[in-house]
């Protein structure tokens, strides 16, 4: 960073570099701050004149990316999980979707085994292997953890780069950083698109990022639409095709199925030189839950009127739980910590 405020060469590439010039030293959150407002579209890569073979070395990708993913361990909530799942993400993702599915499972063939393999249709089908309210319970409690896990992730970060948790931010940088963020403004390499696996840039990266992450509200938002429909209007799931939950829900998945699948493929095909491939397993993880949850959710929609609704929904229960638990301490976190950043730096050019 002190290099690169020597030569601000690449001040109109993204956001790092305007916030960078705005500091003569940079403490720990500094390089945080920096690292999370990163969005790794490898333009100063290409146009640095000291990044390698130069002696130099100058790597901004990849030492920020570097930076990044400890981030996300140094602000974990609790610690004790934190290194856990940095070590072996997939594994642990793996393990704890098929445990839950397992459970599920064990549970409808240890109360009645022909309720498994059986053909459920209408309202209340899905309750028929597993009780709705145990199943509200189990999830809700999953999620309001995920929930303060990362409440409690992003008040150390938000402490550490500069900003005392009381202080108030204004609804202008809030409004900002979330049209920057949801636009993923800054993964344009300057307005020319990302670079990735070679010096061609290209918008797919950004395309990928969008289906997922839209892909992902969709799903969320047929949820919510659904437990508004249980307890306000008495209307159980499975609904039809044509009703909003499903709608929505159907975008949702294709979205996240089109988009980690892109995602992936651009990971691995990444120039070297800009990835930080200590953390590969954490990035593949998260990438192929998201997958998971898409491609069930969608065989479920299809097969829901078929002896695989059983299996199906306890496996797409089994994702969907997983994820909830492990998004505090794998990539989700760069989402979340990446708005505060995109907050931070609003704030700081209203203060110029």
């Amino acid at each position: 960073m002190t290099v690169c405020n020597s030569c601000r060469y690449c001040e109109g590439l993204c956001a790092v570099f305007p916030a960078m010039e705005m500091r003569r030293a940079f403490s720990d959150g500094d390089l945080n701050y920096l690292a999370n407002l990163c969005h790794a579209c490898g333009a100063c890569y290409t146009d640095c004149q000291f990044s390698p073979p130069h002696e130099f070395n100058v790597n901004v990708p990849q030492t920020l990316a570097i930076a990044r993913a400890e981030s996300y361990t140094h602000y974990a909530w609790p610690r004790a999980f934190a290194g856990l799942f940095a070590r072996n993400g997939l594994v642990i993702s793996v393990i704890a979707a098929l445990s839950v599915a397992a459970f599920i499972l064990g549970f409808v063939a240890f109360n009645d085994p022909g309720v498994l393999y059986g053909v459920h249709i209408g309202p209340g089908a899905f309750y028929k292997l597993m009780p709705h309210n145990a199943m509200a319970v189990l999830f809700s409690a999953a999620f309001l953890y995920a929930i303060l896990a990362l409440v409690m992730g992003v008040r150390a970060f938000w402490r550490d780069i500069g900003e005392p948790v009381g202080m108030t931010t204004g609804p202008r940088a809030l409004l900002q950083a979330l049209r920057d963020a949801g636009e993923l403004r800054y993964l344009h390499g300057g307005g020319v698109g990302c670079y990735n696996e070679d010096e061609r840039p290209t918008d797919r990266r950004k395309l990928y990022h969008h289906l997922t992450f839209y892909g992902f509200l969709l799903c969320f938002a047929a949820t919510s639409v659904a437990t508004l429909y249980h307890y306000l209007l008495a209307r159980e799931a499975p609904y039809p095709w044509w009703d909003l939950p499903v709608v929505l829900g159907t975008l949702g998945g294709l979205g996240l199925v089109i988009g980690p699948i892109g995602l992936l493929i651009a990971k691995t095909a990444r120039d070297p030189a800009m990835r930080d491939d200590a953390r590969l397993g954490m990035d593949a993880a998260f990438i192929l839950m998201l997958w998971l949850t898409g491609a069930t959710g969608l065989l479920l929609l299809v097969l829901r009127e078929t002896s695989a609704m059983g299996p199906l929904l306890a496996l797409h229960l089994g994702f969907v739980f997983a994820l909830f638990i492990t998004m505090p301490y794998g990539k989700f976190v760069h989402g979340i910590y990446r708005y505060a950043a995109l907050v931070r730096y609003a704030r700081e050019r209203q203060m110029m």
